[in-house]
């Protein structure tokens, strides 16, 4: 079995990168600066790398210390969770990692009901672009987004999307859209890590060139519909995703929803042995409900 570094090094070393500072991050540990200095030079000495460039100006991670801190930031993070809920008495705990906007625009709006139905289940969600790492145990289930490639992984399509251009009704109004043609007139929002682009739908329903410049990109999809409802321009998204947008009539599909690029683009990842823990599968089996309801629901 290979040995692995000290804890107390990776957690001096963790803290030191988060912080950017030994001062703080001793302050942080209630350790001296010296402390946490050699628990640091420990850790350098046994990798046989630089993590650090010191000077007189301060501390600066070198890019083999940011490399290594990608890999084991999210392994200090469930250890330290871990040791918390069996030191608190927490032995039900579901840890879930999301994309973020589908966690902001969908998930969060339906949690309450999976709360108040398993009262007996206690949850930890996080969300961000970068994907878990199940060998890690940083996550019990990882909501993805994007083309599935997971292998050794289970992998459930949530549903079925319909990408349409959204715009506020004002927006609309003001430029008269009345054919896809039309939006080759007025400012385009791009979603930088959509699986459908502006390309894509202009190729599928107006036979036209996409244009080459944006107005503005954004990375979430949350930021596209929020740019869309100021005005900004017309984004191109998931009905799904932006359901709450198009109930409360802050946006609207520009041409309906009959001329969507229809996409599975989202979906539960996990491990098969996680679905035999009691609490994965009563969330796998909510989400599954959840996501049918949301099938089932599609009419704007």
């Amino acid at each position: 079995m290979a040995v692995l570094p000290p804890l107390p090094n990776l957690q001096a070393f963790e803290a030191v990168a988060r912080r950017k500072s030994f001062a703080l991050a001793a302050a942080e540990l209630h350790l001296t600066a010296s402390a946490v200095s050699h628990q640091v030079a420990r850790l350098e000495s046994y990798l046989g790398i630089r993590l650090f460039e010191r000077s007189a100006h301060g501390v600066r991670i070198t890019t083999a210390g940011e490399s290594y801190l990608a890999r084991i930031q999210g392994a200090i993070s469930a250890i330290t969770a871990a040791s918390v809920d069996v030191r608190q008495g927490v032995n039900n705990t579901l840890y879930i990692h999301s994309a973020p906007s589908i966690a902001s625009l969908w998930l969060m709006a339906r949690l309450n009901d999976f709360a108040r139905n398993h009262p007996e289940i206690t949850f930890n969600l996080s969300a961000a672009h970068s994907q878990s790492n199940f060998e890690l145990g940083e996550v019990d289930i990882d909501i993805r987004y994007g083309i599935p490639n997971w292998p050794g992984l289970v992998v459930e399509p949530l549903f079925e999307e319909r990408i349409v251009p959204l715009a506020s009704p004002a927006f609309m109004r003001e430029y008269k859209l009345r054919k896809p043609a039309d939006l080759l007139g007025v400012k385009l929002i791009r979603s930088n890590v959509s699986v459908v682009q502006w390309a894509d739908w202009f190729g599928e329903f107006a036979q036209v060139r996409a244009p080459d410049q944006f107005a503005v990109r954004f990375d979430r999809a949350q930021m596209s519909l929020d740019a869309a409802t100021q005005g900004l321009g017309v984004a191109l998204e998931s009905a799904t995703v932006a359901a709450r947008h198009i109930e409360e009539k802050k946006l609207k599909p520009v041409f309906g929803l009959e001329r969507a690029i229809k996409v599975k683009a989202h979906f539960a990842v996990y491990p098969a042995h996680h679905a035999r823990r009691p609490a994965v599968a009563a969330f796998l089996e909510w989400l599954r409900e959840q996501a049918g309801g949301q099938n089932a629901s599609h009419a704007y």
